[in-house]
């Protein structure tokens, strides 16, 4: 089955941010990738005129949040409440439009828990016993965040049971040289335990057929990930841990163990789905968005080094639950993202927050550049003077230019004003939107292309400005009538991105926020004068007629 063209496709739309771990605060690493992503493609299928949910919640059972609490001498109760307001801050400053932040309660836990417990009742889980690093000196298993070593497939350093580099598992006993996270001297011994596992070999074919249907529409290195795992045996998948920390596994079989955090994740989704299209006004209980009836198409966005859960273990999961749930058809992942060419480390102090950023820097210009330097398919770096340059030189003096004459002419004319718009105007404006069109959607969703359009646009409509500049609107009334319908169409386009610039239009009346069929396709219009841009978090976008 071919995915439907986007723009025949107007089914709801579920779109999935990455459930934070609540063990810090947000940096700009974190940002530039899913949830920049996730919520300009949200914000463009609303311009669209379609239904979405845009989601996320905290990850409060990670075990990183244990090594975390640790080293910094806290509870880890304590650390999850002061991560969880930190995170919601940040999202919140740099504007990325959640619909519901789903709070980790007793119904999130409820959800995770029915969804285990349905798979369990239908005896998709197997008893097995392994060896697990063990630490004598505190008497616990050591899995995840609590442990790292090398991995066995690319021998780069990793944490335990999955690899951020190369992707791949490594279950129990199969990491090279372990060593604790909290003090590397700890080094573990193996110790027999029993869990429960989901036999992952019994999904390969279910496996193969869902990416074969879905691989060609997703970016390479994800695509090379699933390859390459499905090249070798599937390992089995835990489904409990013997650990103190984490949800209480429902199971006689396992005692005292807890589920894998990881695995809470979709279960997680369809909580905060409902918590979400609960403030939106529908009640609906957790699961029910992803029903077959409720016709909703799911696209989810993620670091890369989380590919091989969702992609993998959080599918054999669901098709383990049969046809109940349906599944995403897009997952969209980013590489990392460096600041000033070296990996964002906390511990190194090498780490710059949204917070800190917006501080400085007016919030369209950092948003700009992160979607222009977005890590979509490798690794990419955040640069203060590359900011600054692209920000100054290609965004905010090229758009000021093009406002000021608007202003001017606008200042000079005469009365009310009424200019007539060519059919070469309806047809520019209508090419910038299926340009723009092609990138925000399926399969083709680009954050750095449309970034790039933008930026592309404003200069060649400056130009335009620029040689309109100094004839008033009676003498020129065809030019000035489409220019001003191609900076409505910039503004309306843009807007996914240039979130404050097109707040500030919408105030002064210059873009409704809608890009309905047709939008474009007017004879004629009455002049505008676009908001200013700044490079400061002290001048946001204002318009020039208050200056």
């Amino acid at each position: 089955m071919r995915p439907p063209r986007p723009a025949e496709d107007d089914r709801p739309v579920l779109v999935l941010g990455p459930n934070p771990t609540p063990n810090g605060g947000m940096h700009l690493g974190h940002i530039a990738g899913p949830y920049l992503a996730g919520d300009v493609y949200a914000r463009y299928q609303r311009a669209r005129g379609r239904g979405v949910i845009f989601t996320t919640g905290t990850d409060d059972s990670q075990t990183f949040v244990v090594a975390s609490a640790r080293r910094l001498g806290v509870e880890p109760a304590e650390l999850c409440r002061t991560s969880t307001e930190l995170i919601r801050e940040a999202l919140s400053a740099i504007g990325i439009s959640v619909d519901g932040f789903g709070p980790f309660d007793q119904t999130y836990q409820a959800t995770v828990e029915d969804y285990f417990r349905a798979l369990h009742a239908a005896g998709k889980f197997r008893l097995k016993t392994v060896q697990m690093p063990y630490l004598e000196r505190t008497g616990e298993f050591l899995v995840e965040g609590l442990i790292e070593g090398e991995c066995p497939v690319c021998l780069a350093t990793c944490r335990g049971g999955l690899c951020e580099t190369c992707c791949h598992p490594n279950n129990f006993d199969q990491l090279l040289n372990p060593r604790s996270t909290i003090d590397p001297q700890d080094v573990p011994t193996l110790r027999e335990t029993t869990i429960l596992v989901l036999p992952m070999e019994e999904y390969r074919e279910q496996l193969t057929a869902y990416h074969e249907q879905w691989s060609s529409y997703w970016r390479p290195h994800l695509v090379q990930m699933v390859r390459d795992v499905l090249s070798r045996p599937l390992q089995d998948l835990p489904i409990t841990y013997p650990l103190s920390w984490g949800m209480p596994a429902p199971f006689p079989e396992t005692p005292g163990q807890v589920l894998n955090a990881w695995l809470e994740l979709i279960p997680a989704g369809m909580y905060t789905s409902s918590y979400a299209a609960a403030q939106l006004g529908r009640d609906t209980t957790p699961g029910q968005l992803w029903l077959p009836e409720e016709n909703t198409r799911i696209v989810h966005f993620l670091g890369f080094d989380n590919a091989y859960f969702f992609a993998l273990t959080h599918m054999a999961l669901l098709m383990a639950h049969g046809d109940t749930y349906i599944r995403p058809e897009w997952v969209l992942t980013n590489e990392f993202y460096e600041l000033e060419s070296e990996k964002f480390s906390t511990s190194k102090r090498h780490v710059l927050s949204v917070q800190e950023l917006l501080a400085e820097v007016a919030r369209d210009p950092v948003r700009l550049y992160l979607a222009l330097t977005a890590p979509e398919y490798q690794r990419t770096t955040f640069s203060r003077a590359g900011l600054d340059k692209v920000a100054r030189e290609r965004l905010v003096e090229p758009w000021n230019r093009l406002a000021e004459a608007l202003a001017k002419a606008a200042a000079n004319a005469a009365g009310s004003v009424v200019l007539p718009v060519s059919d070469a105007g309806r047809a520019m404006a209508a090419t910038m939107l299926a340009r723009f069109d092609f990138h925000y959607e399926m399969p083709n969703y680009s954050l750095n292309r449309c970034a790039d359009t933008i930026l592309s646009q404003i200069a060649r409509l400056s130009r335009l400005a620029t040689g309109l500049d100094g004839r008033g609107f009676d003498e020129e009334p065809a030019g000035w009538g489409d220019l001003i319908l191609q900076v409505r169409a910039l503004i309306a386009l843009s807007a996914p991105i240039l979130i404050d610039l097109a707040a500030a239009a919408r105030a002064a009346g210059g873009f409704d926020g809608v890009l309905a069929p047709g939008a474009f396709e007017v004879s004629e219009v009455t002049p505008f004068v676009p908001p200013l841009l700044s490079l400061t978090a002290a001048d946001e976008a204002i318009s020039p007629a208050s200056r």
